[in-house]
């Protein structure tokens, strides 16, 4: 159970961080023009922000059941 616990925390810590640094890449590209203060998110990137939103819950609940002391 215990090292179920920290594979999935690893692949989970590992698609948070390829979510992240793709955001970050798309959204330096993307925003070429300063005028604009605020734009949607739409498509592929507002899927990517609700992924990365619900996969940072997810590694919240596994870091705490982790530091359990049961385990």
């Amino acid at each position: 159970m215990e090292l179920a616990l920290y594979f999935s925390m690893i692949i989970v810590s590992a698609v948070l961080i390829t979510l992240v640094v793709l955001q970050a890449r798309s959204l330096g590209m993307a925003n070429r023009d300063t005028s604009s203060i605020y734009r949607t998110r739409r498509g592929l990137e507002k899927t990517m922000h609700q992924a990365t939103i619900v996969l940072s819950v997810v590694f919240l609940m596994l870091a705490l059941i982790t530091s359990l002391p049961i385990f």
